[in-house]
C-alpha cells in the first residue's frame, strides 16, 4: 500500500519528465527541418479555384509568398529609382510617357498572408554579393579589379544572368535601375551571349539579360524539293523548332554565372509569329522531324525537361537556377489585335482575377496558367527553385503601360518602370538571401 502511494505521488514528476522529453525530440525535428536543404520547389498544389500554386523556396516556415494582397499607401515614397534610369525602355516608361496613374502604381504594396515579404535593400545586396566565386572561365580568363585567388587561380566576380523573353528584360532593367542608384561606377560589358549587361566595378558583381523567346534553337523551315515527312503530310511552310538544342544566345550562361533566372511562355502560344496554318511550329529531336506532328503545348513540355536537364548539366558547382513562372497578361475585351485593352486604374479583385484567369473561362489571358501548369511539370525532380509571381501579378492589371506604351494597340503585356518588377525582384533576393543562410 506504502508503495503504491509512494509511486502515486511521483506520478505527475515522471508525466513532465514525459512530457519535457517529447518536447526536447520535437525541437530536434524541427531543428534539423529547418536546417536541411529545401526543395519545395517540388511541391506543387491545385487551388480550389483551379489555379496552381508552388510551395515557395526555402521557407522554413512553410511561407507562400503568393498568398496575400495589394495594400495601398498614399503616402508610400518610392526611392529605388524613377524615371531617369537610361535602361528603362521607352515603352515601359510609364513616368515619361504620362500615363495617368504612374505615380499610384508604386504606392501599392505587395504583403504575404503569414509572412514578411523585405524590399530590397541595393547597398545589402551589393556588399552580400560581391566577390562570391574563385574559378576560371573558359575560353579564357577575366582579371576582375587585379585580385587573384590561390595558386594563381582568378578570383572571379558574382555574376547573375536574367534568361528569356522580354519580360526577363523587364526584371533585369528593375535590378539594373536599383543597384545602379547606389552604385554609379558601372561598365556596359555583355558575357557570354548577352544581349545586355553590366558590372558594378566597385563590387565586382555583373548582371546580364539573355534573350531568348523558346529558349530552344529556332527558324523557318520551307519544304525541300528531295521530300521528307513533313512534306508527305502536306507542310510547305513553317518555323522549326529543335526542342534538344539551347538557342545561342544562352547556351554558354549556366556555365558563366553564378546566379541564373529562366523564364519562357508568351512566344509559344502567339499566333501572329507563328500562324498554325501559314507558319506552324514544327517540331525536332536529336535532328529528326517530330512524327505524328505534336501540338505547341507538347513541345513546350519536351523543350522545358531537355532545357532544365541541360541547364542542371552545364552550370558550374554552386550555380543558383531559378525558374520564373509566366508573367500574366491583361487584355479585356479581345486580344492585342483585336481592340483589346487595359484601362484600369487599381488593382483588380479577386473575383476579377478568376473571372479573366480561370482555366475553366478559357479566355484571352488563360496563357499564364496554362503555361504553368507545363512548367510545374517540367521541373518535378529537377534541381531548380520556382519564383512563383504569377498570382500576385494577375491583380494588376493597372500596372501595364496600356495607351502609354507607344504602340498601335494597348500594351498589356509588359509593365511600367518604376512597378510590379521590382516586387518581383523583393521576392528573387529574399529567396535568394534565404537559400545563401541554408548553404
Amino acid at each position: 500500500m506504502a508503495a503504491t502511494k509512494k509511486l502515486s505521488s511521483l506520478f505527475p514528476l515522471f508525466s513532465l519528465l514525459c512530457f519535457i522529453s517529447i518536447f526536447f525530440l520535437l525541437s530536434l525535428s524541427r531543428r534539423a527541418s529547418i536546417s536541411s536543404p529545401l526543395k519545395q520547389s517540388r511541391v506543387f498544389q491545385i487551388a480550389s479555384n483551379g489555379s496552381y500554386g508552388v510551395n515557395n523556396v526555402g521557407s522554413g516556415s512553410g511561407c507562400d509568398y503568393s498568398d496575400g494582397s495589394w495594400i495601398y499607401d498614399p503616402d508610400a515614397r518610392f526611392e529605388r529609382y524613377d524615371s531617369s534610369c537610361k535602361e528603362i525602355f521607352k515603352g515601359w516608361n510609364c513616368g515619361l510617357n504620362n500615363k495617368s496613374n504612374a505615380k499610384e502604381i508604386v504606392k501599392w504594396r505587395w504583403i504575404p498572408r503569414n509572412c514578411p515579404l523585405p524590399q530590397l535593400d541595393p547597398l545589402k545586396f551589393l556588399e552580400t554579393y560581391r566577390d562570391t566565386n574563385i574559378g576560371i572561365l573558359s575560353p579564357g580568363p577575366y582579371l576582375v579589379s587585379g585580385k587573384f585567388g590561390k595558386a594563381g587561380t582568378l578570383r572571379m566576380f558574382s555574376s547573375a544572368g536574367f534568361i528569356g523573353d522580354s519580360l526577363n528584360r523587364n526584371m533585369f532593367v528593375s535590378l539594373f535601375c536599383t543597384l545602379k542608384r547606389v552604385s554609379s561606377e558601372v561598365k556596359k560589358w555583355r558575357p557570354a551571349g548577352a544581349d545586355r549587361g553590366f558590372t558594378f566595378l566597385q563590387y565586382n558583381l555583373t548582371i546580364a539579360y539573355h534573350r531568348t523567346n523558346l529558349l530552344v534553337r529556332y527558324g523557318r523551315w520551307s519544304a525541300s524539293d528531295s521530300g521528307g515527312e513533313l512534306e508527305t503530310l502536306g507542310f510547305k511552310e513553317g518555323y522549326r523548332v529543335d526542342v534538344d538544342v539551347p538557342e545561342g544566345t544562352w547556351a554558354k550562361a549556366p556555365s558563366f554565372h553564378d546566379i541564373v533566372i529562366f523564364n519562357t511562355g508568351h512566344w509559344w502560344f502567339a499566333p501572329s509569329k507563328f500562324d498554325p496554318v501559314k507558319f506552324p511550329m514544327l517540331f525536332f529531336e536529336n535532328n529528326l522531324p517530330v512524327i505524328p506532328p505534336i501540338p505547341p503545348d507538347v513541345g513546350l513540355v519536351m523543350a522545358l525537361k531537355n532545357m532544365i536537364l541541360f541547364a542542371e548539366r552545364g552550370s558550374r558547382p554552386g550555380t543558383i537556377k531559378f525558374f520564373r513562372t509566366q508573367s500574366p497578361r491583361h487584355f479585356e475585351g479581345g486580344d492585342w489585335n483585336q481592340g483589346g485593352s487595359c484601362q484600369r486604374l487599381q488593382p483588380m479583385l479577386p473575383e476579377q482575377v478568376e473571372e479573366l484567369f480561370s482555366l475553366k473561362n478559357n479566355g484571352t489571358n488563360v496563357e499564364a496558367r496554362m503555361v504553368n501548369q507545363h512548367l510545374f511539370q517540367a521541373l518535378v525532380e529537377s534541381n531548380f527553385y520556382v519564383l512563383d509571381i504569377t498570382r500576385m501579378s494577375e491583380f494588376r492589371a493597372d500596372a501595364h503601360p496600356a495607351t502609354a506604351g507607344g504602340k498601335e494597340h494597348d500594351d498589356c503585356m509588359h509593365w511600367c518602370l518604376p512597378g510590379i518588377t521590382d516586387t518581383w525582384n523583393d521576392l528573387f533576393v529574399t529567396h535568394l538571401n534565404d537559400i545563401k543562410i541554408r548553404n
